[in-house]
């Protein structure tokens, strides 16, 4: 299997890191998390993003505004997550403007809308689909709430696959996951033809409605150990294979949650994606005058104890790779060697593992947690 994602990504995200390293910034953005709007067709459980009032829900960020915050950040990747962007209404121009910038978008959907947008959207190396997927049939529909939307996210993928879009998939996984469940949706992604899959532990928002199911440090790491373990050699992870690593608890990271920053209608979130402590006007302010020590497991924050999210952690694994001869190989060797042999894991030691893929700074995401 090849590289997820085209050539030129992984040129764009690798080439700007160095830039960044080379000027001695220690803080720096990778992915700009761009929320145009807060409403979504979906109620999840799991979700902290739509338990807003509906004066809220009504407001949409305008496509200038969404331009200015992509050229004040600069990140060189920009995931449009959610709610439900494809219920904006001028998303297509908001994605449009994104390309023209050559910027790598991730548009984060449930895809109930896709097959009727998908007419808006030009083909393009720079626009992905983002399918929230959070595994097979029975436990999607549970996990988001609503029957049929499997079916209905199947449709609109085969759809953008046939008409020549990039499509990619994002799964949050809960406590209760069943990880031979979970190989099995694996499976049948690729079968589909998606590119790749992006995958996160479920982050224990204060707003969502189930606070029963939400993983801790140590069960996060079993399953995904389970999961990750003596893998398919039809697996292809949008993702770090060092934050793969990460999740499966063969290395430890500090959370850099300005590596990931977030725009929506209140401003720029504080101090990330998934936490609220309060906006600042400019993403410089943001940087500057965000207090960054009070956040991540070893801050002891109790509201970071036992997060693991792709949206706080990858950003530490990039930049272990090109932070030291060490990190840059421990990531060779991790894309070279993703057998991860384990005969007491998920799929024993006669699964079928994966083929030398590379996956060398493919990081790409778009949580929906």
């Amino acid at each position: 299997m090849g590289v997820p994602g085209p050539i030129s990504q992984m040129w764009a995200v690798s080439s700007y890191v160095v830039r960044q390293k080379l000027k001695g910034r220690k803080q720096y953005p990778l992915v700009l998390m761009l929320e145009p709007l807060l409403r979504c067709n979906l109620a999840c459980a799991g979700c902290g993003k739509i338990q807003y009032p509906a004066h809220v829900l009504k407001k949409n960020l305008s496509p200038e505004e969404c331009f200015r915050a992509v050229d004040e950040c600069g990140a060189p990747v920009v995931s449009i997550p959610g709610g439900e962007p494809l219920m904006h209404p001028q998303i297509a121009e908001i994605v449009k403007g994104l390309v023209a910038r050559k910027k790598y978008i991730y548009l984060c959907t449930n895809a109930l809308l896709l097959s009727e947008r998908l007419h808006e959207f030009t083909p393009s190396k720079y626009l992905s689909f983002s399918v929230h997927m959070d595994g097979q049939r029975e436990h999607h529909d549970f996990s988001v709430c609503r029957e049929g939307t499997y079916d209905k996210a199947v449709e609109g993928i085969r759809l953008a696959l046939q008409r020549g879009f990039r499509v990619t998939t994002n799964t949050t996984l809960f406590d209760g996951a069943d990880p031979q469940s979970v190989r099995q949706f694996f499976d049948d992604m690729m079968d589909l033809g998606v590119e790749g899959m992006m995958l996160s532990p479920g982050y224990t928002y204060d707003k969502a409605p189930d606070q029963e199911h939400f993983l801790t440090r140590k069960k996060t790491r079993n399953l995904f150990n389970q999961i990750l373990s003596n893998r398919s050699d039809k697996w292809r992870f949008n993702l770090s294979p060092l934050f793969l690593e990460y999740l499966m608890g063969k290395r430890d990271y500090k959370c850099t949650p300005w590596g990931m920053p977030t725009y929506n209608i209140f401003g720029w979130q504080k101090p990330c994606y998934l936490m609220q402590d309060g906006y600042a006007d400019t993403f410089q302010e943001l940087i500057s005058e965000t207090n960054w020590d009070n956040y991540g497991t070893e801050s002891g924050n109790p509201k970071c104890a036992n997060c693991m999210v792709h949206s706080g952690y990858e950003a530490s694994a990039v930049n272990d790779t090109f932070g030291s001869v060490g990190g840059f190989l421990a990531t060779v060797r991790a894309t070279l060697f993703n057998k991860y042999k384990d005969p007491d894991a998920m799929g024993g030691a006669s699964g079928n593992p994966s083929k030398r893929s590379g996956q060398l700074v493919q990081i790409m995401t778009s949580p929906k947690a």
